[in-house]
């Protein structure tokens, strides 16, 4: 499945929610200092960060809430995400 395939199923199941809406992203990646900061730095100041260690400490869990104000708002954070080397979109 390509990646627009893959944006569009999720657009499709992001407009059955009433928006703006608090949505939760997690992402796994690499246990690096510099892609940890890269993903953290996709969020505002405000949203509730949770950061976790795999237990053999070779990823980073990162879950984010965060208000979002329409299901493109979503997409485009996850675009913006996937620039990030080694990223994992759950």
């Amino acid at each position: 499945m390509s990646d627009s395939d893959s944006y569009e199923k999720l657009r499709m199941q992001l407009e059955n929610m009433n928006w703006p809406e608090i949505y939760f992203f997690k992402f796994i990646v690499p246990n690096d200092s510099e892609l940890v900061a890269k993903v953290t730095a996709l969020f505002d100041e405000g949203t509730d960060l949770r950061l976790q260690q795999s237990k053999n400490g070779r990823y980073i869990s990162v879950g984010a809430k965060e208000m979002m104000i329409s299901p493109e708002s979503v997409i485009q954070r996850y675009k913006e995400a996937s620039n990030i080397k080694g990223l994992i979109a759950l």
